[in-house]
């Protein structure tokens, strides 16, 4: 895929559009609903907090809470997400409407897109015809020296995929002020390398089922069975040889691992079977003159697999991933075979996600600033950005205060750190300034087509900023998002309005559950900044080691303390957390709790604090961390986060934060020897 890589209300009455009858379980919300920052019902108190304090603060939620069949797990965050989209949904109804008044550019675009993403009748009709073009291509394609000119074509169009390996723009490591071309790992289609390389009997059965998936959707396009059969083979031999010499996760979290810049004519002496100057152009970058190669091993891998794979194999490996990128775009046959392998085996989901919500999640994806400003309009007043950014403040404050305060860490480091800090950008809502969709052709009779121009529109936008000065005010994430995030290059933090709504950020609540809750969110963002990957930018966000050496390995030492502490804990069967993989998380965790905990100090100094709901403003606090957490798994998702997701599971990102945190034990009168206290407590920030 061509992408930057990186590190109420009431609504008119609308015309029905195509297919939405069928929708009977949920329907489009016409106001946000109300759910409290603190949930008491959402508690057990029946566990003792001291014992096993998420039990104790999401008992409630877990047993009230049951997985939606269409979900792999349910979380308060994904609960929101869903209110987020079926909100949503009642805007694109409106939107969708051709005859409604008012229509600006924004909604015209997004409601006809979702409109076309609805109307499944003509999509059942279509079935495979949008792949015809594509595939022709594929076909006609007879040597090696013309592979670089219709990758580059399939790159382009293909939403999803990095057919071979991935490509896009970002910012020079080394010099963030400069955006420049990256040349990434990719190619595959299980979730990670480690799938094709383990040898465990779970592994074994999955790479077994991948097969099958492959031979099936294979046939989908026409292939005989027993051909699709061998072509599945095929593929996954030349997948395996690429993820063999593709970096680990836990390895891509070293940036100095993926720091290789290297001018195009060496490239190009690395994969000499490929004309990259060919790709360049069919991309739109035919000056490209240099470009990071995170994985220099993998390109190598990458040139063998061009020059000795037979053409007919390339071919085969290059229409698999071409319907696998595209099937939730074509009839129900391949949206259901695609969702039976992903969605059903690999993580346990027992029904297909409703149609109404996959359309909000592409209109969400490729219009999402389009549909940021709808949604931005009836949702983020000036008092909740008013709020959020005074909280930031002081949580920007209590950070400096931890700085200078730290025992272990020399002046010189300290000042370079509070560098770091002051040069930290906040962004709250949403962008300073609205992306341009002018030029994007979307259609109300071309569901496929919308997708493919979109998809195209956002790689040449990726693309057209190769070489061009970084714009620092752009966002990674769209306003709806239920999500906040930290940029090392950029050096700033992000926080979507999908994400400062209740009960995350509750405006009617009193301030400890929303300093535990939003507080602890935005620390534990601004943290990501001196996490054990993030410490190593700069105040620019240039990759640059500011520590002494003396202070450095201290951090590694304290961050090990953290590290053993995860590593065991269970998250599934008898499998453990990767602790290496989710160490920046869950130092962030931990540091982000500490100085939303002071912040909270600072504004309510002076304020006399009341119970309530039977608990202490100081219990509040951390139930109100405790909280947004509260989450529901599938054991298959497990199995599949284990692998892949840097976050530990939402028990561990409590439990594991408290026992490190001698106020937490303080407000439950926790005693020496309870499961919640710990003499060993791990401490960075």
């Amino acid at each position: 895929m061509i992408a930057r890589f990186a590190l109420g209300l009431t609504l008119v009455a609308c015309a029905v559009i195509p297919a939405l009858a069928q929708e009977t379980e949920k329907k489009p919300l016409m106001a946000l609903p109300y759910t409290p920052g603190l949930d008491v019902s959402a508690m057990d108190k029946s566990a003792d907090p001291c014992v096993d304090f998420y039990q104790y603060t999401c008992g409630g939620w877990m047993t009230k809470n049951p997985i939606p069949a269409d979900q792999a797990s349910w979380s308060v965050y994904g609960k929101l997400t869903d209110e987020n989209q079926q909100f949503l949904w009642g805007l694109l109804q409106v939107a969708g409407d051709a005859s409604a008044p008012n229509r600006n550019a924004a909604t015209q675009k997004i409601g006809d897109y979702f409109y076309a993403c609805m109307d499944e009748p003509a999509i059942e009709k279509r079935a495979a015809s949008p792949l015809k073009a594509d595939l022709d291509a594929i076909a006609a394609l007879k040597t090696r020296d013309k592979l670089a000119t219709l990758l580059g074509q399939l790159h382009l169009s293909s939403g999803g995929s990095s057919m071979l390996f991935g490509f896009g723009s970002n910012q020079d490591l080394k010099d963030s002020t400069r955006v420049i071309a990256y040349a990434a790992a990719g190619g595959l289609g299980l979730p990670d390398r480690d799938y094709y390389t383990k040898e465990d009997a779970k592994s074994k059965d999955t790479r077994a089922r991948y097969l099958k998936h492959i031979q099936k959707m294979l046939e989908l396009i026409g292939e005989k069975p027993a051909v699709a059969a061998t072509h599945a083979k095929t593929i996954m031999r030349i997948e395996t040889t690429l993820a063999k010499a593709s970096l680990t996760r836990v390895e891509k979290r070293d940036p100095y691992k993926l720091d290789h810049k290297m001018t195009t004519a060496d490239f190009q002496a690395t994969t000499p079977t490929f004309h990259w100057v060919d790709y360049f152009t069919t991309i739109g970058v035919p000056d490209t003159k240099e470009l990071n190669v995170t994985e220099p091993a993998f390109y190598k891998a990458l040139e063998t697999t061009i020059k000795t794979e037979p053409i007919a194999n390339l071919q085969t490996y290059l229409r698999w991933h071409l319907v696998s990128a595209r099937a939730s775009v074509l009839s129900s046959k391949f949206v259901e075979a695609d969702f039976d392998f992903y969605r059903r085996y690999l993580r346990g989901v027992k029904e297909m996600t409703p149609r109404w919500k996959r359309c909000v999640r592409l209109v969400d994806r490729d219009l999402g600033e389009a549909l940021g400003q709808v949604f931005v309009e009836k949702t983020f007043g000036p008092d909740v950005k008013m709020r959020t950014d005074k909280m930031v403040t002081l949580i920007d404050k209590a950070m400096e205060s931890r700085i200078k305060e730290l025992p272990w860490m020399s002046d010189a480091t300290k000042t370079q750190a509070l560098e770091k800090l002051h040069g930290m950008r906040n962004k709250i809502g949403y962008p300073s300034h609205w992306r341009d969709y002018s030029s994007l052709t979307i259609s109300r009779d071309d569901f496929a087509g919308d997708v493919s121009r979109a998809v195209t529109f956002e790689n040449k936008r990726d693309l057209a900023k190769i070489g061009k000065p970084v714009d620092r005010d752009e966002w990674g994430m769209t306003p709806p998002t239920v999500n906040a995030y930290y940029d090392p290059q950029m050096n700033d933090i992000n926080f979507p309005a999908g994400v400062l709504q209740p009960p995350l950020f509750d405006p009617k609540m009193d301030d400890a559950p929303n300093y535990g809750n939003t507080g602890g969110t935005i620390g534990h963002e601004l943290t990501h900044g001196f996490d054990d990957e993030g410490r190593q930018f700069d105040a620019k966000g240039n990759l640059r080691d500011w520590w002494t050496e003396t202070d450095g390995k201290e951090f590694e030492h304290r961050a090990s303390c953290v590290s053993d502490q995860y590593a065991k804990y269970t998250i599934v069967d008898d499998i453990k957390i990767n602790s290496k993989l989710t160490l920046g998380e869950d130092v962030a965790d931990l540091g982000g709790l500490i100085i939303a905990y002071v912040a909270w100090k600072e504004a309510t100094s002076g304020i006399p604090l009341q119970p309530r709901d039977g608990l202490t403003a100081e219990q509040r606090f951390f139930v109100g961390y405790a909280q947004w957490a509260c989450e529901n798994e599938r054991p298959e998702n497990l199995r599949v986060s284990a692998l892949t997701n840097p976050h530990s599971p939402g028990k561990y990102r409590v439990n594991g934060v408290m026992v490190n945190i001698p106020e937490f034990a303080k407000a439950f009168n926790c005693k020496a020897g309870q499961p919640m206290v710990t003499e060993n407590v791990c401490r960075i920030w």
